[in-house]
């Protein structure tokens, strides 16, 4: 019997190996690209969970499939909760997490407190409307990139209680911990109780 397929609002691959990961083969997860969407999806809200619902909204009304899409945040102590809703963008439109992370240490030199906190929000559209989840991973900022697995901002966030980054983590163990991994169980859990 084929699986139930699960229509998750991106393009990134690395996010769709990883939550494909994470929901256990219970899923088929796909990705906009699979189901013909090729324009942006709008990302215009001023909190990580209205842009996870916007987009996941979008995708429903559009294309008519149910789906889900996530949003993610990195709230840094020092920076007054910066980047948050504009981590992908923090050094500018092109989301290049490389510019990204060069700003982001650039900003923290000097500082004491380089605590900071990762909000991963998920919505999901289905028969029952739209619903939400949440995930928080709180850790620090490195003083330097390390580890080359992962994307984003994972070379230099360190979560609590470790030293390693979770770009030098193998998936398994940065995803028992993730601030997405949680957002993720949370979503599981209910689709395996009927959803």
């Amino acid at each position: 019997m084929p699986l139930p397929r699960l229509v998750f609002a991106t393009r990134n691959p690395g996010k769709v190996k990883e939550i494909a990961e994470l929901l256990g083969g219970h899923f088929d997860v796909i990705g906009l690209d699979d189901i013909g969407c090729h324009e942006d999806v709008p990302e215009t809200a001023d909190t990580i969970e209205g842009n996870a619902i916007q987009k996941a909204e979008y995708v429903k009304e559009h294309y008519g499939v149910d789906c889900f899409a996530d949003d993610t945040g990195l709230e840094v102590n020092a920076l007054g909760g910066a980047p948050g809703v504009y981590t992908a963008r923090y050094a500018g439109p092109a989301k290049d997490a490389g510019a990204n992370m060069d700003k982001l240490i650039g900003a923290l030199e000097g500082q004491s407190d380089r605590g900071a906190r990762f909000k991963t929000v998920i919505a999901l559209t289905g028969a029952q409307g739209t619903q939400t989840f949440e995930g928080i991973c709180v850790g620090t900022i490195a003083a330097a990139k390390s580890g080359v697995d992962g994307f984003g901002y994972d070379p230099v966030f360190v979560p609590e209680g470790g030293t390693a980054t979770f770009a030098e983590m193998d998936a398994a163990t940065k995803n028992s911990i993730s601030h997405r991994g949680k957002a993720v169980r949370a979503m599981v859990a209910k689709l395996k109780n009927g959803g």
